[in-house]
């Protein structure tokens, strides 16, 4: 049987789990109309917690209403890719072409007994469609007054949105704020890492979107996603005993991706080699499953989380490691050899990046399920890496 589990960065699940308030707000919102506060949003979140799949989720809302729906995320170009989704499918916007070079036809004739040669030319133009001088604003506004006679609108998602591009994100911001002055049918909804989201909104040109609706994705209760894995597992024609679908939900810790995760190898194990049963996920099919999701969980998750911070950062991680709960923050600062002040500038660094969080005062745990068994195992490795680092740009 095909697996229903999608452990794929941005894809939807069969079941969106732990989201359906923020999804209402959102339906509620394209249907009160021009001016309703939840048509300008943005999401944040840790990796893996399903800031894409929520976009996805919103969009789908939209589009059952027949909107337009623009999909894009944040790199380099993206303003020009808006431009050409919102230009018609025609070449043209009226129907007529511009001429933006020519060649005049040119000739010649062979004259019988000479040295003349007969050649031809019947000359070239070449044609651009006016879509293409046109600037955003002017295509959004085109667009939505074909769409607004039919009272839809436009919903444009940028995902993974980040200082590097606020060029293009200022003229994105600029351009909705304007139609929303005019009062159009638009809804705008961004996404990316706490951080990164909160520097763009900070730029002083895109004060406005300071005002924007904002979406804290945490985990999913483990109730619902109990829930989730007895619907899933049951209507795609299998069986989960109670035992089995708690050690499932436990796997999870309630972080989305690892929900993913956790369901697919389970389910893969059921299906392939010795454990393979066709109306059962049996007790020794989910333990290999989740053994399989935790091993791809550091592949996937925690070994790109480790690349990205700045070597003090990564020292941070590696000394919460060594404790099997929550670590005290002043035993951190003594175990990197710094005062509590420098260390509690990259306590607060993490924090606001959501791969930590104060779990009580004086305390922070991991945020992302299964990191501190992560870096236990990989942390000779990444402290030698670092380290090598470290000497080369010295």
């Amino acid at each position: 049987m095909r697996n229903p589990f999608k452990p794929t960065a941005g894809m939807t699940p069969p079941v969106l789990v732990g989201r359906k308030a923020d999804i209402e707000d959102f339906s509620c919102a394209l249907d009160d109309g021009v001016g309703a506060p939840g048509r300008l949003m943005y999401v944040t979140g840790a990796r893996g917690v399903g800031k894409t799949v929520m976009l996805n989720a919103l969009g789908d809302v939209a589009r059952e209403r027949g909107w337009l729906v623009i999909d894009e995320t944040a790199n380099h170009g993206f303003i020009s890719r808006l431009i050409d989704a919102l230009q018609d499918n025609d070449k043209t916007r009226d129907g007529k072409t511009h001429i933006t070079s020519w060649t005049m036809p040119s000739g010649s004739l062979a004259i019988p007994g000479t040295s003349v040669d007969a050649s031809l030319s019947l000359g070239s133009i070449q044609f651009t469609p006016t879509e293409q001088s046109l600037d955003f604003r002017k295509a959004m506004t085109r667009k939505l007054d074909q769409l607004e006679k039919n009272g839809l609108g436009i919903l444009i998602t940028l995902d993974e949105v980040q200082p590097s591009s606020i060029e293009e994100i200022r003229a994105l911001a600029t351009t909705i704020q304007h139609l929303i002055r005019e009062k159009r049918n638009i809804a705008f909804v961004f996404a990316g890492l706490p951080t990164l989201v909160e520097n763009v909104i900070d730029d002083d040109v895109l004060t406005f979107l300071r005002r924007a609706e904002r979406k804290h994705l945490e985990d999913v209760d483990l109730d619902e996603v109990r829930h989730a894995f007895a619907v899933t597992i049951t209507t795609n024609g299998k069986h989960a005993s109670d035992d089995v679908l708690d050690r499932l939900t436990q796997a999870t810790n309630g972080y989305p991706f690892m929900i993913q995760l956790v369901g697919y190898w389970a389910w893969h194990a059921s299906e392939v080699g010795p454990l393979a049963d066709d109306k059962e996920i049996t007790r020794a099919a989910a333990d290999k499953g989740v053994a399989q999701a935790e091993l791809k969980l550091g592949d996937m998750v925690h070994g790109p989380v480790f690349n990205k911070p700045s070597p003090m950062k990564c020292d941070y991680l590696l000394a919460m490691a060594q404790d099997d709960g929550p670590s005290s923050t002043a035993e951190i600062a003594k175990r990197l050899k710094r005062d509590p002040g420098y260390a509690n500038v990259y306590r607060t660094q993490l924090i606001n990046e959501d791969l930590i969080y104060q779990s009580s005062y004086g305390y922070v745990d991991f945020r992302l399920p299964f990191m501190r068994d992560y870096l236990r195992e990989h942390g000779a490795y990444l402290q030698m890496r670092e380290n090598i680092k470290g000497r080369s740009e010295q």
